[in-house]
């Protein structure tokens, strides 16, 4: 008898125990005897009624959960930290406010036994829509691709739901800088993009539904709170990354960001990229780039 499929879905939370039911339930619903789920919650300390509802949870029966704590440390440590307690053949990663439709595991499951022999994959692509049943983004034109390639060459936006292949995933963590608690999770999947692809899937498996107090709905705060993560991202893609076709408003996204987190976090700007359109964009607007920067600097620490 062949070995069941087992999916590790982490999730990271704080303050937000209304939300997890919605996720719970989600889970629940997507329970089936041919494979099997582990739900992995990291409180980063929350000070409201998270530890008890996951208690009522695990109580329930039926899905294996388990809870651990940490205090304050981030969205990215406590994924790093639960990656390590996953014992699953996938990994997929799920915000709080973000949660599974119905038949998207028996989806996963079908992606993974088609390709389960692959050695060059590190992830399957999938599509996220909001609560109100709009796609996040667009759909893939192409099957298989790097998320670098995607992104900064063939234009794809909005989020997608992202389902790792354990084994490659592990190998890799979100690297913070200068104690910072927030990085990209680009700058992880650049890294991955050099030796692995992903399987793209126009298929829907995740809802999110955006918070008020969500990374995504702050990302100025995000980048004034953690320039050195955000500095190292845009400093990788120009020195280490294959830019040469990338869409030009992708390239002066990354100069005009990589010129602005030099200056906030005083490193070195010249010098470092290796395409020579790259360095010529930096040259062109380095000086403006300064004092747009030291302008936003100010209004955003404010």
């Amino acid at each position: 008898m062949s070995k069941k499929m087992k999916i590790s879905v982490l999730t990271a939370t704080y303050n937000r125990a209304n939300k997890l039911k919605k996720l719970y339930e989600s889970i629940v619903n997507n329970i089936d005897d041919s494979y099997e789920i582990e739900w992995l919650i990291m409180d980063d300390g929350s000070e409201d009624d998270t530890k008890n509802i996951c208690t009522q949870f695990i109580s329930k029966k039926g899905l294996t959960i388990k809870y651990y704590y940490q205090h304050n440390q981030g969205k990215m440590q406590a994924i790093n930290n639960l990656v390590n307690y996953s014992t699953g053949d996938l990994i997929i990663e799920c915000d709080s406010d973000d949660f599974f439709i119905d038949k998207s595991f028996f989806t996963i499951k079908q992606m993974y036994e088609q390709n389960k022999n692959r050695k060059d994959i590190y992830a399957f692509l999938f599509l996220k829509q909001d609560q109100n049943g709009n796609n996040m983004g667009q759909d893939f034109k192409s099957k298989e691709n790097t998320m670098f390639d995607l992104y900064f060459k063939h234009g794809e936006t909005g989020e997608k739901a992202i389902v790792f292949i354990a084994d490659i995933r592990k190998k890799y963590t979100y690297e913070l800088e200068n104690n910072e608690t927030f990085v990209t999770e680009a700058r992880m999947y650049h890294k991955m993009d050099k030796n692995y692809k992903v399987i793209c899937e126009n298929k829907y498996i995740m809802v999110c539904e955006y918070q008020q107090d969500g990374y995504s709905k702050n990302i100025n705060k995000q980048f004034i709170k953690n320039p050195y993560g955000y500095y190292k991202y845009f400093y990788e893609i120009l020195k280490d990354m294959d830019t040469k076709h990338i869409l030009f408003l992708k390239r002066l996204y990354v100069v005009k960001h990589f010129i602005l987190f030099s200056y906030v976090t005083k490193q070195k700007c010249m010098g470092i990229a290796k395409n020579i359109c790259d360095r010529l964009l930096i040259t062109l607007m380095y000086v403006p780039g300064r004092i747009k920067s030291k302008h936003y600097k100010n209004v955003n620490l404010k």
